[in-house]
Parts: structure tokens; sequence; C-alpha cells
């Protein structure tokens, strides 16, 4: 085990997969023989209050805030992530009781929640660690067309450039697309030949022209770098965001197996 888990949030577009996804990963993480612990940032989560070893509505609800407050649920969600920072330290203490390898942190379902409000860079700040990264989910529905893919690569390098982590690229719901599909939207981040090509070549409205600017701006900032395939539903590709996870924490490929591997 670690002497400081690797943390990873988990963010992206609503309907990206995040919650699936964070629960499906913890389960891989068991099956191999590592700990991990899920921490659910999303105080209007649906999800069952069982799914997560540490859940923010222990503290802080939705309905409640509505309640309390009188406001809408956008309105709730903004009071929300506020005062889910004055309870950061409560999570953090909770947190620290609990020896892991890993944190697999879901966020809110929206990501601006998550992205552009000070309150959340507080929280990320106080739970994070010198092992600490960000996944931003690719959700494939956007992610299949050239304009919808490279609005995600803006909003990821956004989320990047706001909480100053690594991040990695990961498309969900793999088990939805073709084959095809997903050696395409591949091909697109690591060749910016073919997604230029696929930019220009994409009908030509007023929103693919200005994606062909936000492309270009992109590639001028940084590098495109690798998306991994991934699925909640066949579990592919977690093997191999983990791998990614500990070359990007600079531990290596491997930890050492907290417990025996789970039978398959």
């Amino acid at each position: 085990m670690a002497e400081e888990p690797g943390t990873v949030y988990f963010t992206g577009t609503a309907g990206a997969g995040k919650t699936k996804l964070v629960q499906a990963f913890a389960e891989w993480f068991k099956s191999s023989g590592y700990d991990a612990v899920t921490v659910n940032l999303d105080p209007g989560s649906e999800a069952s209050e069982t799914a997560s070893d540490i859940d923010i509505r222990e503290w802080v609800r939705l309905s409640d805030v509505m309640d309390e407050y009188e406001l809408g649920p956008n309105g709730a969600q903004v009071a929300a992530s506020d005062l889910i920072a004055l309870k950061v330290f409560e999570v953090k203490q909770a947190l620290e009781e609990l020896r892991t390898d890993y944190v697999l942190v879901d966020t809110p379902g929206q990501v601006e929640l998550f992205a552009f409000r000070e309150s959340s860079r507080a929280i990320v700040d106080a739970l994070s660690g010198d092992r600490s990264a960000i996944a931003f989910l690719f959700d494939p529905n956007l992610a299949k067309t050239p304009s919808g893919f490279v609005s995600l690569l803006m909003l990821s390098a956004t989320v990047e450039f706001r909480f100053r982590l690594p991040t990695l690229n990961l498309l969900t719901k793999t088990d939805l697309l073709a084959a095809e599909r997903i050696e395409e939207i591949v091909a697109w981040a690591e060749e910016p030949g073919r997604l230029s090509e696929a930019v220009t070549t994409e009908a030509p409205t007023p929103d693919v022209q200005l994606s062909t600017e936000l492309y270009r701006a992109i590639e001028a900032l940084a590098p495109l770098t690798t998306i991994l395939p991934t699925s909640a539903v066949d579990r592919t590709g977690l093997e191999a965001v983990y791998r990614r996870l500990q070359q990007t924490f600079g531990a290596g490929e491997d930890l050492e197996p907290s417990h025996a591997p789970a039978e398959p």
C-alpha cells in the first residue's frame, strides 16, 4: 500500500457516466487485490447512499439546501457547492481514517459546478496530495462528431488549467460504440492531422468554423494526448487507466497488492 494514496477526481459533462465508472473502477481495484475508497461529492446524487464509502450527503444534501434557503435546484446546487467547502475538513478527516491505495472522487454532475466555482478549488486543494489527477470523461454521444470532440477537448483543457493537475481523457460507454468509431475517436486524439481533416470536412456551418479555430488554439497551446476507451459495463480499459495513473504519479506500473485478488 502506498504511503500516500492516489486521488482521482472524475468529472465531465452531465450523463458522461461518472458515478458508474467510479464504482466500476473501485470494483476493479478490489478484484485486482488493491484497495480503493470512493467519495461522492454530489449533494444531489440519486445513487444509493451505500454506493460510496464517504458521501457528502451525510453533511450537505441538495433537498435540504432547497428547503432551508428556499432555492430551486440550480440555485441550491450553487449554494451547496459553497457549503461543501465548509465541510471539506470533515471529509478529509474521514479519509485519513481509511488506509487505501486510491481515492476515487465522484464530482457533481454539472461540470461547471466543479470547474468554475472557487469553492471547488478549495475542496480540491484540501483533499489533494502530491499524487492527484483528474479523469475527464468524454461522453460518446458528443465525442463521436469532430466538433463535439473539439468542444470536449477545450473543456478538458479548461479543467486542467483551473486545477493545475495532470488530466487523463477517458472515452466512456465504449460498449455502446462500434469498434470502428472507437478507433476513429482515439485517432483524433493521437493524430492532429486526422482531427483537423475531420473538423474541416464536417458541414461548413458557423459552429464547425468555430470548432476549427478552437482546435487550432488547443494545438498551439499543447500537443494532444491519448484518450483511453473505457466502459463501466464490461470494464474495458480500466487496467489501462490504472497503469496510466501509476505512470502519472511516477510510481511505476504496479502497486503491491494489499490483499489476494478476487476469484474471477
